[in-house]
């Protein structure tokens, strides 16, 4: 450490803008490596905690705080491989998100575009039925009319669900949206909007907001990656220099 610059947690909390209980608490929770102590027992940070607490606030920006923290603590225990497979998971289950949203964005615009399919038979169809056309449970189609997407009519004398066409045609909208992450309160105005003017504007408008919000997760993906590069440099140098002096 003689050869370290000497940080205060009160230096590193400034530099994140957090509290120095909340430093200490990162490095309780393996987010930063172990300091050294003083005779009096104050933490003695260095520049290695300085780069991995940069690198952790990237990291949480890009990943979320639980990634973030599952990555800086398998780089602490030396597992490098672990750390970089994280990483490399995020990447990959961000790169499904897009996909699933091209998709969705495909299938929807199809489904908006085109007036409600007539069914397999008339009269409407029953919950059963809908479930297994769509290939849901008949639960998800109750959870789906329990939010208010879905709202189909009931058959005189047995109070069975119908669902006319229509109503089909917004249970698959569901289904597809649903399969894209989109949350309900995503979901219903884009349901509203189908309704009462045949429109896509909603959906249009839904599917652009979550690819800009994906946009902004690559972009904090990408800085994270060049503040966790530059942590790792630091730790390589750091470590080889240990090597020489033993």
């Amino acid at each position: 450490m003689t050869n370290e610059r000497r940080l205060r947690p009160v230096d590193l909390a400034r530099l994140a803008g957090v509290s120095t209980q909340q430093i200490r608490n990162y490095e309780d929770a393996g987010v930063l490596p172990p300091a050294a102590r003083t005779e009096s027992g104050y933490r003695v940070f260095t520049d290695i905690h300085r780069s991995a607490l940069l690198a952790y606030r990237a990291l949480m920006r890009g990943y979320g705080p639980l990634t973030a923290t599952r990555i800086m603590r398998a780089l602490h225990d030396g597992d490098v491989p672990g750390a970089l497979a994280l990483v490399d998971a995020g990447h990959a289950a961000l790169h499904e998100e897009r996909v699933s949203l091209r998709a969705a964005s495909e299938a929807v615009e199809l489904l908006a575009a085109e007036p409600p399919a007539p069914l397999p038979r008339s009269g409407g169809l029953r919950i059963g039925e809908v479930a297994a056309l769509l290939g849901v449970r008949t639960s998800a189609l109750r959870v789906w009319e329990g939010a208010g997407l879905l709202t189909p009519g009931r058959e005189r004398g047995t109070g069975y669900r119908l669902y006319e066409p229509a109503d089909v045609r917004d249970a698959r909208l569901v289904h597809t949206l649903r399969r894209s992450h989109y949350l309900f309160d995503q979901i219903r105005p884009v349901l509203q909007g189908l309704r009462r003017e045949g429109s896509s504007d909603a959906l249009r408008a839904a599917i652009a907001a979550r690819g800009e919000a994906l946009t902004a997760r690559t972009r904090g993906m990408v800085e994270a990656a060049g503040a966790l590069h530059a942590h790792l440099e630091r730790v390589t140098a750091s470590t080889e220099r240990t090597g020489q002096g033993s």
